[in-house]
């Protein structure tokens, strides 16, 4: 499918924690999905294809709302954070296939005025990744968030790899640096030092406040079509050169893989690659999904940015930063500009190659990767360009 499919449109609402955003669910998925048609110089009844975010909206209803009237393909993945990447990769295949000729992708939720993370899994033990797993091992024993999961992988790292704290703050203060730069970031005029990271409380160990990413309400679309018809199309397209999206084994527990570190994006990412006829070293910038700060340097680990290991040292001395050899998340990403379950991250990366991100621009930007994490390590990555 390499460069068959492309974005020609992205939306977003506002983004903003209290008092919340006044919008409901479905509004915003239709604040951001009308405009991210627009941006595309399309009509809703241009749309036959919609993949909702799991559990934000249905299709049929965001169909019905927008007047989309040949609704001819709709499909939902249940993968979490990994999900926006993910159907990224079904709707480039959807549209190269001819199942659908322009495909939505929506994401809205109140993930901050709504009911929260732990509130929802609490109440609603249906909701939990790793279902019966995380229900009968997990919970009973205190792991009912999760901070608490995925501190499993970053204390075993710091064992096995002596990666410090401090190398985790490093990933904390980029993004909040470049949420200054980011009109619509949460945490735009809040500046973050190391000292203010490491001063922090701790919430589970070794992730402390600014470990965790923020919880927000706002949404975020795009939509995929084939390259073909984004010539008759206002925008400049951003090609879909290469996308992968795998689960690791087992999908639904961390405590017993026999590879703690793999991931689905372990197995995604080389597919990826490959699929677009690119390296690592070939990459202007990544938009890397920050649930927390260990799962950036995870994931630029499992990549192959570098090695296993090595990602500490990776982060250090500004080169994740802007002007450094691998800016990442140039928006501020999950940390610092907002909770928008990954999608965003595409958005961002859309802006960067079209040459749209203002002060936060990097300068000659032509392939950028968008990595997605969800549930218990589910992965998805795309390769994208201009």
């Amino acid at each position: 499918m390499r460069d068959r499919a492309c974005i020609v449109g992205i939306g977003e609402t506002k983004y903003c924690r209290a008092p919340g955003s006044g919008m409901s669910q479905l509004g915003l998925n239709l604040q951001a999905a009308t405009r991210a048609i627009e941006d595309a110089g399309l009509r809703p009844r241009d749309i036959d294809g919609i993949m909702p975010f799991p559990n934000l909206g249905s299709a049929e209803e965001l169909a019905a709302s927008l007047g989309v009237q040949e609704l001819r393909f709709a499909a939902t993945l249940n993968m979490g954070g990994a999900a926006p990447v993910a159907s990224l990769r079904v709707a480039a295949a959807a549209v190269t296939s001819g199942l659908a000729t322009h495909v939505l992708l929506p994401t809205g939720w109140n993930g901050y005025s709504g009911r929260r993370a732990r509130e929802t899994l609490v109440t609603d033990p249906t909701n939990i990744p790793g279902g019966a797993i995380a229900r009968d091992y997990y919970i009973p024993h205190g792991l009912v968030a999760p901070p608490q999961w995925y501190a499993l992988i970053a204390r075993r790292h710091m064992h096995e790899f002596g990666t410090k704290p401090e190398q985790l703050g490093a990933i904390a203060v980029a993004m909040r640096k470049h949420a200054q730069l980011n009109p619509n970031a949460v945490m735009r005029g809040k500046p973050l030092t190391l000292e203010d990271y490491l001063g922090s409380p701790m919430i589970t160990a070794p992730y402390r406040l600014f470990d965790c990413c923020l919880e927000t309400d706002g949404g975020a679309a795009l939509v995929v079509t084939t390259s073909e018809r984004a010539r008759d199309l206002g925008r400049r397209p951003v090609f879909v050169s290469g996308v992968g999206a795998a689960q690791p084994y087992p999908a639904d527990d961390i405590a017993t893989r026999p590879d703690i570190f793999a991931t689905g994006l372990t197995i995604a990412a080389p597919e990826a690659f490959a699929m677009a006829g690119v390296t690592p070293a070939d990459v202007d910038f990544a938009e890397i999904y920050d649930c927390f700060t260990f799962e950036v340097l995870q994931q630029l680990e499992e990549a192959g940015f570098c090695g296993r290991g090595e990602g500490g040292a990776f982060v250090e001395g500004g080169r994740i930063e802007l002007g450094g050899a691998l800016p990442v998340n140039t928006h501020g990403g999950l940390l610092s500009e907002a909770h928008v379950c990954g999608m965003s991250h595409i958005v961002e990366a859309v802006k960067q190659l079209r040459g749209d991100a203002g002060e936060r621009q990097v300068a000659d930007a032509e392939i950028g990767v968008v990595t997605g994490w969800g549930d218990f390590g589910d992965g998805s990555i795309a390769v994208l360009r201009r």
